[in-house]
């Protein structure tokens, strides 16, 4: 049994998906306190601060899981978008061009402590103007990173893909697994 600390249903189903038993703790961290624009230094810390903050509500004795992602087109952070303007000019950066998601989690039990920044690089064709409108008016895109799901609206549009799905989806299943058993 882990603890889950997110309230992304999207990391939740892949710890389902993998059989491992969970509950869900998700806090309310204020990502906006953070003013770095690097990538993988934003990411870290929203993932840090959600885990202190967790960390500090619920300790270990169940183990602790917390992860966050960010995207990154054309060097620009892309984190979740404000309102359907911001979704929409986030598709049109991507479409037909190259991004990456960075994910970050923290694992910690009471024997050890995983703190793991992956990428899954991802090169999209050209999003179809009627599937984005369609995609966007669907609300899906709303508290994604970069307003992309990999698993659902963009997956037709992958023309090549480098790293691992599940980072991609917020949480590194395959590197976390192996911990789980120590």
């Amino acid at each position: 049994m882990i603890r889950l600390g997110s309230n992304s249903p999207t990391r939740a189903k892949i710890l389902k998906d993998f059989k491992i038993d969970f509950i869900q703790s998700g806090g309310c961290f204020d990502e906006d306190s953070i003013k770095t624009t690097n990538p993988k230094e934003f990411c870290y810390l929203a993932t840090k601060g959600k885990f202190n903050e967790l960390y500090s509500t619920y300790g270990i004795e169940i183990p602790l899981l917390v992860a966050d992602s960010v995207v990154t087109c054309e060097e620009r952070l892309l984190r979740k978008a404000k309102d359907y303007q911001d979704a929409k000019y986030m598709l049109e950066l991507q479409s037909s061009n190259k991004t990456s998601v960075i994910t970050c989690m923290i694992y910690k039990s009471l024997n050890i402590e995983l703190i793991d920044i992956s990428i899954t690089a991802y090169e999209f064709s050209k999003f179809d103007e009627k599937d984005m409108i369609n995609y966007l008016d669907s609300g899906k895109c709303f508290g994604k990173a970069g307003a992309i799901m990999v698993e659902d609206f963009c997956k037709p549009y992958i023309k090549s893909i480098t790293g691992l799905e599940s980072t991609a989806m917020g949480l590194s299943i395959e590197k976390l697994i192996p911990f789980l058993k120590i």
